[in-house]
This record gives C-alpha cells, structure tokens and sequence, in this order.
C-alpha cells in the first residue's frame, strides 16, 4: 500500500503529516523535472532540489522524475543516490500537455524504444537502487500487449499501471481488468517485475479488493490521501485480518477521526507548509482545505474564512480560534 505521487500536494509538509498520522509502506515525492535540474541552469536546480526534500520519517521514499531524455534521467537518479533516497521512479503517465510537449510523461507511451533508454539509463544513474515506472495502459486505446513487453525488457523493480489512458485523463473510470491483465503479461514473460495498480481506490479496503480481484503485488492510493492523512493507518489490520495498526500513539483509524482533530492537525500542516517550503505559494496549501474542512455543521462557513487567509499566519489565527471553540463546546462548530 503506497503513496502516489502528485504534484503540489504530496509536498514534504504532507509527507511529513501523512508519515506520523498514517504511514504507507512506501512514499513517492511529487514529481521533479529532470531537465530543469540539470538545464535550466543554477536556479533551475536550487528551487528544484527542495521539492526533493525529505525527512527519515517518510522512509522508505521514492524520488519520481520526469524527462524525454536519457542523459537527464541518468544525471536525475544519480542525484537520488547521492540524496539517499531508497529509490527511483520515472513517470511516463502525466498528460498534462506541457510535459508531454516537452517529451516527457505520456509522451514517453507513443515512443517505446525511447521509453526503454530511459529506463536503462535511470539504472546505470541509480547504481543499487531499485528503479521503477510509473505508466498507463497507452495514448488512446489499451496498448497494454505491445508497451508492457517493451517495458519489462529493461527489468524494472515495479510498474505501476494507472489503468485509463492518456486520452482518458481522469474523466472516466479506472479500468482494473487492465491491471490484472498486466500481472498476466508479467507472468508469461518470467520476470520478476512487480505490478501496482492505481486508479480511483477509495479506501484501504478498496485497495485490498482490487489488489485480491486483479492480482497485482501492491496498490498506490492518491486522490484518497486529500484531507485524510490516517488513509494508512488500517493498511495492517485490514492486510492481515487482525486489529494490530501502527505502533504510535499519534495514529487512530479515519473512522474514529472527530472534526476538532481534523483541525488540529490540518493547522499543524498549514504550520509545517509556512515552515518548510516558504519558497511556495500559500494558495497551493488552500487545495486542502476543503478536503479537511467538511462534512459537519458549520464547516462551509468555517471554510470560506479560511479561505481569505493570505498566509500561514492568518490562517493559524483563524484556525486556533476554531479549535480553541470547538474544544471548549465539545464538537465542531
């Protein structure tokens, strides 16, 4: 059970969140651009290198990279190793049309040989460290029986399927049965890939259907971390059938999560984001404050005040009022 990547939300202060209040078996950074790392000159790297910020916490963590160049990718993952990552993933799934402009991402789905350098070259990059793909099912239609052939040549460590196309975005279903599929592929072919599965998995449970119906190795979870960052905290008991969660005394299940609670730790996140990425915007912050502020009486109007916050401090301002009221009363206003 594992963390997807996504850009400008799994930021290391959501990380760090997520790691103390429901850790998954493995986190993945947002994804960094290759070529602005190493050509788009000193500042290209300097801004850059700080969204690859990570704490021991969140270990074990994957840094994903994105380019349409295998020199850059090489380049990438060696600066994982020398950033002690446990890990390198390369992402050939966004459809964002500038990154697939730039030859990077989905665009890496029509050009399969160029796919295979860049694989072969994030491993010579990352010496000893696993190297993974990230990846659809193809450009427009199911390419599943040509692309995942091409890909498992190159003996990744996993392959995670997002099961739609690029064409598709995210506008339609997530296919499994092309999940399963993959794993039937990967076990014609005699390699020991693992296969994930990703796509519109809305719970832990979720994940352990989908993963016993399909027959994948493991399942990474993203949209459903957003204003949940106890997702993770019943991997264990729902895996292996018991009670046993994680062993620290921060972590409950979301179930018994109360709204007081959701607005202490989401003020201890908007804290953590004022802190460690000062460089960034506040509003790219605001995206999680619908997912944290809802679902009870009063939570619109709370909502709306927060969201003419201008910066970490009014936010905090606004918020430990809120707290401090919903204490004192018992219950979310």
């Amino acid at each position: 059970m594992v963390l997807a990547p996504m850009a400008d939300v799994t930021d290391p202060a959501f990380r760090r969140i997520i790691a103390k209040y429901g850790k998954p078996d493995v986190m993945w950074t947002e994804f960094v651009s290759a070529d602005g790392l190493f050509r788009g000159g000193g500042g290209g790297y300097q801004g850059l290198v700080k969204d690859l910020a990570y704490s021991e916490a969140e270990r074990p963590i994957v840094a994903q990279f994105f380019t349409g160049i295998p020199e850059m990718m090489r380049k990438a993952a060696a600066l994982a190793v020398e950033l002690g990552f446990d890990g390198v993933d390369i992402n050939m799934g966004c459809p964002d049309k500038g990154i697939v402009k730039s030859g990077a991402g989905a665009h890496l789905l029509r050009h399969p040989k160029l796919a295979q350098e860049i694989v072969l070259a994030a491993k010579e990059g990352a010496g000893a460290l696993p190297v993974s793909v990230k990846t659809r099912i193809g450009w427009s239609r199911d390419e599943l029986e040509t692309l995942l052939p091409v890909l498992l040549e190159t003996d990744p460590a996993v392959i995670t399927i997002h099961a739609r196309t690029r064409d598709e975005m995210s506008a339609v279903p997530a296919r499994w049965e092309h999940v399963k599929r993959a794993v039937e592929i990967r076990n014609q072919s005699g390699r020991e890939t693992l296969i994930f599965g990703n796509g519109d998995v809305a719970s832990i449970q979720d994940a352990v259907e989908k993963a016993t119906l399909s027959g994948c190795d493991g399942v990474m979870l993203g949209r459903a971390i957003f204003g949940n960052p106890w997702l993770f905290a019943d991997s264990r008991r729902n895996l292996l059938n018991t009670t046993e969660i994680w062993p620290t005394p921060e972590v409950k299940l979301p179930e018994e999560i109360l709204p007081e609670e959701k607005l202490k730790v989401l003020l201890e996140h908007t804290c953590l984001y004022g802190e460690i990425l000062p460089h960034k915007a506040f509003a790219i912050m605001k995206k999680h404050f619908k997912a944290y502020v809802s679902g009870w009486d009063g939570a619109k109007e709370l909502r709306m005040k927060l969201m003419a916050a201008n910066n970490a401090r009014e936010f905090a301002a606004i918020l430990e009022n809120s707290v401090a009221t919903t204490t004192a009363t018992g219950g979310a206003q």
